[in-house]
Protein backbone atom coordinates (compact mmCIF):
# COMPACT_ATOMS: atom_id res chain seq x y z
CA UNK A 1 0.00 0.00 0.00
CA UNK A 2 3.10 2.41 0.98
CA UNK A 3 3.76 2.05 -3.17
CA UNK A 4 0.34 2.72 -4.19
CA UNK A 5 0.13 5.86 -1.83
CA UNK A 6 3.36 6.88 -4.17
CA UNK A 7 1.40 6.52 -6.99
CA UNK A 8 -2.43 7.73 -5.89
CA UNK A 9 -4.23 10.61 -4.22
CA UNK A 10 -6.42 8.89 -2.65
CA UNK A 11 -7.71 5.01 -2.18
CA UNK A 12 -7.33 2.98 -5.25
CA UNK A 13 -10.32 2.39 -7.63
CA UNK A 14 -10.20 -0.91 -9.47
CA UNK A 15 -12.43 -2.41 -11.82
CA UNK A 16 -14.47 -5.25 -11.21
CA UNK A 17 -12.39 -7.20 -13.93
CA UNK A 18 -9.14 -6.09 -12.12
CA UNK A 19 -10.36 -7.37 -8.90
CA UNK A 20 -11.53 -11.28 -10.71
CA UNK A 21 -7.83 -11.09 -12.57
CA UNK A 22 -5.86 -10.37 -9.73
CA UNK A 23 -7.71 -12.84 -7.25
CA UNK A 24 -8.25 -15.72 -9.49
CA UNK A 25 -5.09 -17.69 -9.49
CA UNK A 26 -3.70 -19.40 -6.63
CA UNK A 27 -0.14 -18.04 -5.00
CA UNK A 28 1.27 -18.35 -2.30
CA UNK A 29 -0.43 -17.80 1.01
CA UNK A 30 1.39 -14.35 1.85
CA UNK A 31 0.76 -12.86 -1.59
CA UNK A 32 -2.71 -13.93 -1.40
CA UNK A 33 -3.12 -12.13 1.68
CA UNK A 34 -1.21 -9.19 0.42
CA UNK A 35 -3.53 -9.55 -2.55
CA UNK A 36 -6.89 -9.81 -0.95
CA UNK A 37 -5.48 -6.93 1.34
CA UNK A 38 -5.36 -4.60 -1.46
CA UNK A 39 -8.68 -5.46 -3.02
CA UNK A 40 -10.23 -4.93 0.38
CA UNK A 41 -8.70 -1.51 1.00
CA UNK A 42 -9.68 -0.42 -2.87
CA UNK A 43 -12.77 1.02 -4.66
CA UNK A 44 -14.22 -1.80 -6.59
CA UNK A 45 -15.86 -0.40 -9.19
CA UNK A 46 -19.13 -2.22 -10.46
CA UNK A 47 -19.95 -3.14 -14.28
CA UNK A 48 -22.37 -0.07 -14.53
CA UNK A 49 -24.37 0.81 -18.00
CA UNK A 50 -22.20 3.34 -18.83
CA UNK A 51 -18.44 1.28 -18.63
CA UNK A 52 -20.54 -1.49 -20.59
CA UNK A 53 -21.61 1.10 -23.36
CA UNK A 54 -17.79 2.89 -23.07
CA UNK A 55 -16.58 -0.73 -23.27
CA UNK A 56 -18.60 -1.27 -26.68
CA UNK A 57 -17.25 2.20 -28.11
CA UNK A 58 -13.50 1.27 -27.29
CA UNK A 59 -14.08 -2.64 -28.93
CA UNK A 60 -15.57 -0.92 -32.10
CA UNK A 61 -12.84 1.75 -31.91
CA UNK A 62 -9.77 -0.66 -30.84
CA UNK A 63 -8.54 -4.06 -31.32
CA UNK A 64 -9.03 -4.98 -27.46
CA UNK A 65 -9.62 -7.72 -25.65
CA UNK A 66 -12.90 -7.88 -23.61
CA UNK A 67 -11.20 -7.42 -20.15
CA UNK A 68 -9.17 -5.06 -21.22
CA UNK A 69 -11.85 -2.83 -22.73
CA UNK A 70 -14.06 -3.13 -19.41
CA UNK A 71 -10.96 -1.95 -17.16
CA UNK A 72 -10.05 0.78 -19.32
CA UNK A 73 -13.82 1.82 -19.97
CA UNK A 74 -14.30 1.59 -15.75
CA UNK A 75 -10.94 3.87 -15.84
CA UNK A 76 -12.24 6.03 -18.26
CA UNK A 77 -15.86 6.48 -16.55
CA UNK A 78 -14.65 7.08 -12.72
CA UNK A 79 -12.27 9.86 -14.46
CA UNK A 80 -9.00 7.81 -12.96
CA UNK A 81 -5.99 7.06 -14.34
CA UNK A 82 -4.72 3.57 -15.26
CA UNK A 83 -2.22 1.58 -13.15
CA UNK A 84 -0.69 -0.94 -15.06
CA UNK A 85 2.64 -2.66 -16.79
CA UNK A 86 0.75 -3.72 -19.31
CA UNK A 87 0.81 -0.55 -20.90
CA UNK A 88 0.88 -1.46 -24.53
CA UNK A 89 -2.87 -3.00 -24.40
CA UNK A 90 -4.05 0.61 -23.70
CA UNK A 91 -1.82 2.82 -26.07
CA UNK A 92 -4.10 3.34 -28.36
CA UNK A 93 -7.17 4.29 -26.08
CA UNK A 94 -7.98 8.27 -26.35
CA UNK A 95 -8.49 10.30 -23.04
CA UNK A 96 -7.21 7.28 -21.00
CA UNK A 97 -3.83 8.15 -19.22
CA UNK A 98 -2.12 5.24 -18.22
CA UNK A 99 0.79 4.66 -15.77
CA UNK A 100 3.33 2.26 -15.60
CA UNK A 101 4.04 1.71 -11.79
CA UNK A 102 7.35 0.10 -12.47
CA UNK A 103 8.21 2.87 -14.54
CA UNK A 104 7.86 5.51 -11.29
CA UNK A 105 9.86 2.95 -9.36
CA UNK A 106 12.67 3.20 -11.44
CA UNK A 107 12.63 6.91 -11.61
CA UNK A 108 12.68 6.72 -7.69
CA UNK A 109 16.09 4.88 -7.10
Amino acid sequence: MKFVADIVDESPYISVISKIEVLRFRDTPENEAVLADFIDRSEVCPLNHAAVQRTIELCRQNRIKLPDAIIAATALEENCALVTRNTADFKHIADLTVIDPWEIQAAQK
